[in-house]
């Protein structure tokens, strides 16, 4: 935690966290002093959870089901707070990963907007490890664009300057300023 609070007094307001627990107690008290900051839940996020995200949280960046969509619905509801929302890809269509399937994200999406008026603002993908990332970065550009999305979240400490290209307007670069988990 030490290693956040320079960021914070350089001006730094956005972070991302993958762990729910972890981020309870690294944050509660960090953004009850720092309202400027903007907490972004970048891990996979069970449904169970969602009721300690949202009091927390700004952003969710892997939304993959429609089960855990009418959670964030209901539970936003009841504190009346709202989060933008990134929807997750599985871009590589791999079985190991979560996220939407590429050929469901339209109906998702509209899901999404029409049944639970959720804050959709863009995309997030985590393109296969050794795939050609930018094409499948161009893929979810075009995708993102065509269902008039002005926001997506790709990129990481390994490949966000691919992403930059390809209009990435988050990146999730951790272990190149933090150093890895242990």
């Amino acid at each position: 935690m030490p290693s956040i609070i320079p960021l914070i007094d350089f001006g730094h307001i956005h972070f991302g966290e993958n762990k729910v627990q972890e981020a309870i107690h690294k944050w509660t008290d960090i953004k009850t002093k720092n309202k400027k900051l903007k907490l972004h839940m970048i891990g996979k996020l069970q449904t169970n959870k969602v009721k300690f995200v949202i009091p927390l949280f700004d952003y969710i960046h892997s939304l993959d089901n429609l089960k855990l969509a009418e959670k964030i619905f209901l539970e936003q509801k009841k504190i009346n707070k709202y989060l933008k929302i990134f929807i997750q890809v599985n871009i590589g269509n791999e079985k190991q990963k979560s996220g939407i399937n590429i050929a469901d994200v339209n109906y998702f999406y509209n899901e999404c907007i029409s049944k639970f008026n959720l804050d959709i603002i863009g995309l997030m993908c985590i393109p296969p490890v050794d795939g050609d990332k930018e094409m499948y970065y161009k893929s979810i550009k075009n995708l993102n664009d065509s269902l008039g999305l002005s926001h997506l979240s790709m990129g990481m400490s390994d490949d966000y300057m691919d992403a930059i290209k390809f209009g990435s307007t988050y990146l999730r670069i951790g272990s190149n300023i933090f150093g890895k988990r242990a």
